[in-house]
């Protein structure tokens, strides 16, 4: 009864006391005094039977807001009070039997109750200390899952590049990286681990490793992509896969080169005609099959075309409505906005979706890559 008492009202009483007591600790005190001298009042206007029981209710409330020896303290008091006004012609020892009971119940409900606070009090520090550990241990894991990120540009003359990427949580499964291979080569990745979590963002963790490692041995695309298949395939559990464009930008040759696994198809801009073409997959995500049978697609690049490489956490931000943001605004954007520079791009992009998604927020890790070709600089 008294457990029920605390958990249904009692919290809803101690958050009211406790924001009216803010910046007054005396008022649950006077609160309970007053309590008591009402009750006292009652207990001398009714003398035809005993209202001892009544004084259990302000000692429950100084039992959860009050310290221990103000509780305690308050029993006596109630129990005199009751005596006072008890009539006389009740026997003595009966009188002295009926207080002693009291005081002895009082005195087992004020440590029940203030027993079972503490207890909670220690829990709820014990799971506030469990959850700051691991707010802290997951915003370390994002500290080293933003160590696979570039930090820099790749100073490759004739490409304008910028990229970010908003985790929908502390970790991310999103990756994107561009790393030069020569003067004149960079070869961009994006991708994006199915899921959602930790598994996630251990798997994308693992996928950045591999394919710096693959990429830095200067090794054909496909060779790449099917040495990155047998390698997730052997740590994923079989649930988990790994969406991914690997591109390779020629400025010397102005061409692309690219082979998408099962991953949002990357727009390009075609500066000569104004119209945005999409660069398709071409064979499943890694990490599902043993053979990863991909296609290597190659197109021609001119001045002032754009690529933009992107996740679904983009285009699948929803709006109240649960409208989709969409391929469509999204090459709306880049066929209004091919004049901004790489980085305003991005950011255009990103604030656009933002706005769509304002009232709900991105539902997954939204990353966004942009590379602008100026060839006439790499002369």
């Amino acid at each position: 009864m008294i457990r029920r008492f605390l958990d249904v009202r009692g919290v809803r009483l101690r958050c009211l006391l406790r924001k009216l007591s803010e910046g007054a600790i005396w008022l649950p005190l006077v609160l309970v005094l007053g309590a008591i001298a009402v009750v006292g009042y009652a207990d001398h206007l009714i003398a035809s039977m005993s209202l001892i029981y009544l004084y259990i209710l302000p000692l429950v409330i100084s039992a959860v807001f009050l310290r221990r020896e103000i509780s305690c303290g308050l029993i006596p008091i109630c129990i005199l009070l009751h005596d006072y006004f008890s009539p006389r012609i009740i026997n003595l020892a009966l009188r002295i039997f009926h207080n002693g009971s009291a005081l002895l119940c009082f005195f087992i409900v004020v440590y029940v109750i203030q027993r079972y606070i503490r207890e909670k009090e220690v829990l709820a520090k014990r799971v506030q200390q469990q959850r700051d550990d691991l707010l802290h241990d997951v915003e370390l894991a994002a500290q080293v899952q933003r160590m696979f990120l570039p930090s820099g540009k790749p100073g490759i003359a004739g490409l304008e590049v910028a990229g970010m990427m908003k985790p929908a949580k502390g970790l991310s499964g999103d990756y994107y990286d561009y790393i030069p291979i020569n003067a004149h080569t960079l070869q961009t990745v994006i991708a994006d681990v199915s899921g959602k979590g930790v598994s996630a963002a251990l798997l994308m963790s693992a996928t950045a490793a591999a394919t710096h490692i693959e990429v830095n041995h200067e090794r054909d695309m496909l060779e790449v992509v099917e040495r990155l298949n047998t390698g997730i395939r052997s740590v994923s559990d079989g649930e988990h896969f790994v969406t991914l464009l690997l591109a390779e930008i020629n400025t010397q040759r102005r061409t692309l080169r690219y082979v998408n696994c099962g991953h949002n198809p990357a727009f390009l801009f075609q500066s000569e005609t104004g119209k945005v073409t999409l660069l398709n997959s071409s064979c499943v995500p890694i990490g599902i099959s043993a053979e990863e049978n991909c296609q290597l697609a190659s197109v021609g690049l001119a001045t002032g075309d754009i690529l933009v490489f992107y996740t679904d956490g983009i285009t699948e931000a929803q709006n109240d409505a649960g409208e989709e943001f969409g391929t469509k605004r999204l090459a709306a954007i880049l066929e209004n906005g091919f004049s901004l520079s790489a980085e305003g791009l991005m950011s255009t992009i990103f604030s656009k979706a933002a706005d769509f998604c304002s009232h709900i927020g991105f539902a997954d890790d939204a990353t966004i890559l942009i590379v602008k070709c100026n060839f006439e600089k790499s002369w």
